[in-house]
């Protein structure tokens, strides 16, 4: 969460990578996991970041969010707001690392970790940070080492985070991609460090085995829809975006589909109006509801065009 919010700060143009930030006694004070940050040492973002990310840097951690919030507790108090936000609904964050508050832990479920990662990896400059196997900091003198293994080994790593105390045991959120489909499994509570890597793979392994990204189209061509007193006779219906299902493979080849379309729109037509929809079923099981929209703009003719139009048609019998 501490990454995602640093993620969403640079999108909405309120932090760069570049930026100077500079640590605070309380942030060098960190225990655990940490590059060992002095008072009054400044580092850019871009290595903060690195460091939170491969390293689990609890001292950059806190620098970041000092940064970002003005204090460390005004950014947990947005770390939860935005967990509220993910419908995290049984997730409460104490700190900015992870790390218990006195005797209080950070709790979140397997649940709420998914929804989270699949936020923070719709961030692709993320990727830039979760897939470094091996960098430095402080020009080249310090080194970092990924936590999580699967980057080194796994086929299509993209990250993404791993996790440790005593009360949580190791844990690990992972993401893989292939074939333009990325899947997360999230492994809470390990005995070991290896365990929580080979639970994740199996994972993994299971979702590309048994799980296939179906695109979506009509089985028919949708013909062009009927506009009453449009500028245009017609127009032509399309999909909303560019759907695509995942879909268990032992089914995807036995799908079956509805339209449902109105025979006539009157002008005037925006696009993107809802036209009608395309159900997906699996069985009796509707797996999809995908609107139907209207490709194009048709404005109304006005009064003077509807004469003219009407004149013509009288003339030439198409009346």
């Amino acid at each position: 969460m501490t990454t995602l919010l640093i993620m969403e700060e640079i999108a909405a143009g309120r932090l760069s990578l570049e930026d100077m930030i500079t640590t605070s006694a309380r942030a060098a004070s960190m225990g655990g996991s940490q590059i060992y940050l002095e008072e009054g040492e400044q580092m850019t973002a871009r290595d903060m970041l690195k460091a939170i990310v491969v390293s689990s840097a609890n001292d950059a951690s806190v620098a970041m969010a000092e940064h970002v919030a003005g204090t460390e507790e005004a950014f947990v108090a947005r770390m939860n707001e935005r967990a509220a936000e993910l419908g995290m609904a049984n997730t409460i964050f104490r700190s900015s690392t992870g790390l218990p508050v006195g005797n209080q832990e950070s709790q979140v479920t397997a649940r709420d970790v998914a929804l989270m990662s699949r936020a923070l990896i719709g961030h692709e400059l993320v990727k830039e940070f979760t897939t470094i196997w091996m960098d430095t900091v402080r020009g080249g003198t310090f080194g970092l080492s990924n936590t999580n293994r699967l980057i080194y080994y796994y086929e299509g790593a993209t990250g993404l985070k791993t996790g440790f105390t005593q009360a949580a045991m190791y844990c690990l959120a992972a993401t893989a991609e292939r074939d333009g489909v990325e899947y997360i499994a999230v492994v809470l509570h390990g005995a070991t460090s290896d365990q929580r890597f080979e639970a994740a793979r199996t994972l993994l392994n299971y979702a590309f085995a048994n799980y296939t990204l179906v695109n979506v189209s009509p089985e028919e061509v949708l013909r062009p829809l009927r506009v009453g007193l449009g500028a245009a006779d017609t127009v032509q219906p399309v999909l909303e975006g560019h759907p695509r299902l995942l879909m268990e493979r032992r089914t995807a080849s036995n799908v079956r589909q509805t339209v449902e379309i109105v025979p006539s729109v009157p002008a005037p037509v925006k696009a993107g109006q809802e036209l009608g929809t395309l159900t997906v079923y699996d069985g009796e099981t509707v797996i999809a509801v995908i609107p139907i929209v209207a490709g194009d703009d048709v404005e109304r003719l006005s009064t003077g065009q509807v004469f003219g139009k009407f004149l013509r048609l009288l003339f030439t019998g198409g009346l």
